[in-house]
Parts: structure tokens; sequence; C-alpha cells
């Protein structure tokens, strides 16, 4: 093992517990609180499917994945994953100058039935070469064109629990976050945006690591608080062929992104991640 890499695992082992333990509180916060929704006045129970799995090079993760009425599919998946790392799984940053690196977080992504119910993704994550970081974000994609502006009350809600997570540190500037989750999440080829933003972070590391770790519990906790208040909102009401044919339409911009331009599906791709997991992200239903 690289002897800096190393020093650098010995010296963050108790912020890597940490990060590992608040990853997995948010896990269960988050999939009790959608299994809650999706289950709401229903008879039939749908619930979480979970799936441990292990990565050859390294570590491993699980996987929870439901399919519903309400939420036409989720995933939310931990992983903990280390060893050697490939050429441009790192976006091609020549800062990082190791071979080995170590990385844990969660992701989540909820695409629901009612296409008046905007998806969401969030991703957090700690990662360690020869120093560590934090990085992640999480944003809101409505699925229909009229919803599709700044001023809908379902991309306030969100923007605004964003804003709350970021206002308490004062290393935080939401306002910069905000920026670069409408950099990040453009649809090139497109021209176009892929949805409405939220708040987007990569080497993100003050002088207070305890901090910095508050600050990824607030964004998990203020996304699910949120994003419950949206789905609730949204999923008793009626659509029609029309709204599904739109709905459909933007889950395809959104697989393009994923699958051309998103820096998590290329790492865990290049690190040999769970295929599953990564490809959770992609709708169950999708037109062009």
């Amino acid at each position: 093992m690289n002897k800096l890499h190393s020093l650098k695992l010995e010296e963050t082992k108790k912020n890597r517990e940490k990060a590992q333990s608040i990853f997995k509180n948010l896990r269960d916060k988050i999939c009790s609180t959608l299994e809650e929704v999706e289950n709401q006045g229903s008879h039939k129970k749908n619930s979480f499917i979970s799936n441990v799995w292990n990565r050859k090079g390294g570590g491993g993760g699980e996987s929870n994945n439901l399919r519903g009425a309400v939420i036409e599919k989720s995933g939310v998946h931990l992983s903990t994953v280390f060893g050697s790392l490939p050429l441009g799984a790192l976006d091609s940053d020549k800062s990082v100058n190791t071979d080995q690196f170590w990385a844990t977080g969660i992701s989540v992504i909820v695409h629901p039935k009612n296409p008046f119910a905007p998806s969401v993704h969030m991703n957090l994550r700690m990662l360690v070469t020869n120093d560590y970081w934090f990085g992640g974000g999480a944003d809101i994609t409505p699925m229909l064109h009229s919803k599709r502006k700044s001023s809908d009350p379902d991309t306030l809600i969100f923007h605004d629990s964003m804003r709350h997570a970021c206002e308490k540190y004062p290393s935080i500037k939401y306002e910069k976050l905000k920026e670069n989750c409408d950099e990040y999440f453009y649809i090139k080829h497109r021209n176009e945006r892929r949805g409405l933003g939220g708040i987007f972070f990569d080497k993100l590391k003050s002088e207070e690591t305890s901090q910095d770790l508050l600050f990824l519990n607030d964004v998990g906790y203020n996304f699910i608080e949120s994003y419950k208040k949206i789905l609730v909102s949204n999923i008793s009401k009626d659509w029609n062929d029309d709204h599904r044919a739109e709905q459909l339409h933007y889950r395809g911009r959104y697989v393009e992104f994923n699958l051309m331009y998103d820096k998590g599906t290329i790492f865990g791709l290049k690190t040999g991640g769970n295929i599953d997991s990564i490809l959770s992200s992609l709708p169950p239903i999708v037109s062009w």
C-alpha cells in the first residue's frame, strides 16, 4: 500500500467511522420515510428489498430498492470501497498523486409514478487518497414542463431546505453550491439543464472536519424532510396519458446525463462497484 495513503487512513480513522455511521443512519431515515409515503392508505405493504454485495478489489456495500404504486422506483445505497485507483476514476484529477483510494458514501434516487411528483437525487461521500475530502449534493428534477420553473412550489421547498442545510456553517456558501449544481447538471449535447438544481460540492474540506460531517448529515436530513412534503402534496393529483408521455420524455434526458456525464456513475463503473446499484438511478420506464 502507498505509504502516504496508509498514513492518511490512520489519521482519518475516527472521521471515516463517523461518516459511515452518518450515512447508515440517513439510509434508515430515508428508507423508512419513503416506505411511509408509499404505504399510506394501502392494504398492500411495499418495502425496500436489501441486497449486500462484495467488491472484488476491496470493500462492498448494501443496495436497497423499492418498486411500488406511489414510488415507481427508488434506490438507497451504501458503499465502502477501497484498493487500487483506476486511471480516470477521479475525472483525470492531476492533483491526486496516488494509486490507492478509500471511499464511503450514500446514494439516493427516487422516481415517483405520478408525473406531477418530481424525481430527486442525493449523493454524499468521503474519499481518501493521499488527502481526504467530502463531496456530494442533492437536486430536484420535475418531469412536467409546467413545473420546470424556479417559482414552482416544489422547487421552492427543495431549495429552501438546501439553503437551511448550508446557512449555519460559515465555510459553506449556499449560492456557490447552487451555482455548482446548475453548472454540473447540464446536458451539453442538448444545451439544456437536467432539472432545477439544488446544491453540488466536491473537494469540501474545512478546518473543522466535525463541522463538515454535521453538514453532510444536515443535507441528508433536510433532503428527505423536504421531499416528503413534496411527495405528499403531489401523489394524489389526477394525471393522464399526456402527462405520462411528458414524464417519460424528461426521464430520457435524465438517462442521457447519467450515462454520459455523471461523475458518480463513472467512478462506480471504473472502480468495479456494484452494477445494479450504479445504474439504479435510471428510470424504470422511459421514452425518446
